[in-house]
Parts: structure tokens; sequence; C-alpha cells
């Protein structure tokens, strides 16, 4: 049994919200309100950004009636971020806040990046002896995240691509007369996790359901071969519908859709896959009309058509974060592994955060199939499991009402620091 420790929470999120990340956040609140050693629980507005600016929020001030609808809440309630600590004078600065508010736990929600910032930080304040327990969450909706059986907000995101596939599935089959493509692109900068779950969308034993092609960044693209694999359907089918991750490479490896811009990280700004193939499809295939679809932020806030089985477990991350502190582990990351049982099911573990910071897991080769367009049985049966249940959305008139933070501000104790 560690030492006690007696300070107050910190909590933030990072990077792309998901459906499933506020669940996260009440299941820390909720925790949090349990332990004696934990006396005050704050939020960091916009991540690491509201750390440096000190814009901290009282979320124990928050009502029972809010943090319960967090759960259910898409978006990032308290704000996120994608900013980089680029300088000393940056993680010399988080240390100054922690230390103003007497901050001794601090969990982080966010993917390889964060994880990799909740390490730095939590190196820097063993350097500088200061007492503090740091706990990664993860989040993201690529699922991308190493050691981790799976993330939350990859059930949901899944979910609901599954959804739109099977709703779009109707409308294409009402107007194709062996002469339609329809194109979607979905999210997945390095790992194809997220296209291949629209799989799902196939009925079971009906092999030629939509999506006809998934087009993966784990296998190279081929123009030849796509052209083909397109008349290979539509001699069988009224329409072709295909599923494109926006992180699909060339043989050499290069994104076929990518910006020059990149992100705070380095990171490519990506986006156009879609138009990218429909483009091909009009170069060589005449007569042949092709639509496109970007879903862009709506498949990871789509909160309405979201997983029980996601939720309940983003949940159980931010609580197993916090008893996991109060134990007096640290730099540590929350990983979901399943149990070797005949009913899917979940055991938290924790995970050193320098071996999560910055890895990528990639979509298993063995799960796709030979044609390289379409995923087998070992997919279907991991990812089958994350989809279950139905989030239960409060609605008002009609339409969801979703929780909103009171975001009760902390007085500031520091000068105002310049990013």
């Amino acid at each position: 049994m560690s030492e006690d420790l007696v300070g107050n929470v910190l909590v933030g999120q990072s990077g792309g919200p998901t459906a499933v990340i506020n669940a996260s956040l009440a299941g820390v609140i909720s925790e949090a309100l349990n332990h004696p050693d934990i006396e005050e629980i704050y939020g960091a507005l916009n991540g690491v950004l509201g750390i440096l600016n000190e814009d901290l929020i009282d979320l124990a001030a928050e009502s029972q009636q809010t943090i319960r609808g967090l759960k259910f809440t898409p978006g990032a309630a308290l704000g996120t971020c994608r900013y980089k600590l680029k300088k000393q004078a940056d993680f010399d600065r988080v240390l100054e806040v922690f230390k103003a508010h007497n901050i001794r736990y601090f969990f982080y929600a966010g993917g390889n990046d964060s994880q990799d910032t909740a390490d730095k930080i939590s190196k820097l304040a063993q350097a500088q002896g200061y007492a503090l327990r740091v706990i990664g969450i993860p989040k993201t909706i690529d699922n991308d995240l190493v050691i981790t059986d799976h993330t939350p907000g990859y059930g949901s995101v899944i979910k609901y691509i599954s959804t739109t596939i099977r709703e779009i599935a109707c409308d294409n089959a009402a107007m194709g007369q062996h002469d339609l493509v329809q194109i979607v692109e979905v999210m997945g900068r390095n790992a194809g996790w997220i296209a291949a779950g629209a799989a799902l969308a196939k009925r079971r034993d009906h092999p030629h359901d939509p999506p006809h092609l998934i087009y993966l960044p784990e296998v190279a693209f081929s123009t030849e071969k796509f052209v083909a694999d397109i008349q290979r359907v539509l001699k069988r089918e009224k329409f072709c519908l295909i599923v494109v991750g926006e992180g699909l490479v060339d043989a050499d490896g290069n994104y076929i859709a990518a910006a020059d811009a990149t992100d705070a990280f380095g990171h490519a700004q990506l986006g156009g896959a879609a138009d990218y193939l429909q483009s091909l499809v009009e170069q060589n295939l005449p007569g042949i009309k092709c639509r496109t679809v970007k879903l862009g932020m709506a498949q990871r806030c789509a909160a309405h058509a979201g997983s029980k089985t996601d939720a309940d477990e983003a949940f159980l991350a931010g609580q197993w974060a916090v008893k996991s502190a109060i134990r007096g582990e640290t730099d540590k990351m929350v990983t979901l592994q399943r149990t070797e049982t005949d009913h899917y099911a979940v055991e938290t573990g924790l995970a050193p955060l320098s071996e999560i910071a910055n890895g990528v897991k990639k979509l298993p080769r063995e799960w796709i199939n030979e044609d390289g367009v379409s995923m087998n049985h070992q997919f279907i049966r991991y990812a089958t499991p994350l989809i279950q249940g139905e989030t239960q959305v409060a609605f008002d008139h009609g339409l969801p009402a979703f929780a909103k933070l009171d975001k009760v501000a902390i007085d500031k104790q520091l000068p105002a620091y310049e990013t």
C-alpha cells in the first residue's frame, strides 16, 4: 500500500473528441468524490492550453444530473486542443500551475500524442521532486493505441458508420441499375480500424451485402485493381458501395490525398480520398455515376447511434484511472483487455505511458481477406461485441438534450503566460 497523497485532482481532455470521451470524464468525477485524499476536483479547459493559461473549473460544483448526462453527451465537455508543449518553459509552467493549486492527481484523456504529453509532465515532476500521480485515459476513434485491446470511442464510431452504410445502401438500391458507385470516406490516419468496422453492416451469411469494397491504409492502393474491383461488383449488383479510409496510401507509402499543411504534432492534414477515387471512376468507367459522402466530424460525435458497451467502458476507464492513482500508480495508462471467457467481457489494466506514447497499432493483416477489400471472421468476431447496446440519450421536444457544464472558474494564482 502506497503512502497517502492528499491534494487536488486535475482532469483534461485532448485531441479529437469522441461520442464517449465525456463518459470517461464522468467516471473520473464520480470516483474522485469517493476518496477522502482528494480534496478538490478541477477540470482544465482545452487540455494543456487550459493548464498553461490557468483556466481551471470546479467540477465538484456540477450537479449530479449533469455528471450523469455527460455519459451520453458527445464532444469534449471541457474543451480540447491539439497544442504541443514545445519548450521547457511550457513544461515548467505546467508544474507551476500544479503547485499553485496543489494538484497531486492528473488524469489526461487522449490518444498517442496526449499520452506522450502526460508522460513528459510526470517525468518532469519526478525530476523536480514534486509528488504527482499521472494516469492516462485512452481515447481515440482510430483504435490505434498499442497494448490496449481497443479504445473507448471506437465502438461508437463503427456502430454509427455501419448504421449509415445500411441506410445509404437502401437509397442506392432504389437508384442503382448496375451503373452507380457510392464512395463513403471515413477517418483513420495510419490504420484501417474505422474503415474495417464498416464490414459490420453486412448481414450474417450475406457476403455480397454492402459495403462491397473496403480500402484500408494497410493495403497499398492500386488504380488498376480498383477499377477491376468495381467492374466485378457491378456485374453482380445494381450498385457498388465503397468505404475508404482517409489514410489510404499507394505502393510507395504516400497518402493518395493529403494537404501540404500539418498539425501541431507534424501530422499531415488528410481528407479527399473519396474525391480522388471519384475522379478515377469518372476517368476509367464512362457511363458510371459516382457519388461521394464524407462523414467527417459527424462520425465521431454521433451519440444518437452510440454503443452502450462503449459508453460503459469509457466510464469504467475514468473510474479505474482514479482508483489506480489512489493506490499509488503513476506513469500509466488505463487499458482494456478481453477476458478468456465464452461471453465478451473486459478487465481493466495499466500500461506504462512510455510504451503507449506515439505508437501505432495496425489492423492485423490476417484479419483482411485475400482480396484486400473485405474483412474475415476474425475481425467480425473482434468488433461485433464493441457495438452492442443502445445509449439512453435524453430527448427534449424531439431532439437530444445533452449535458453542459456550468464551468465555475477557479481563481487564478499566477501571472498570465504567453504560449
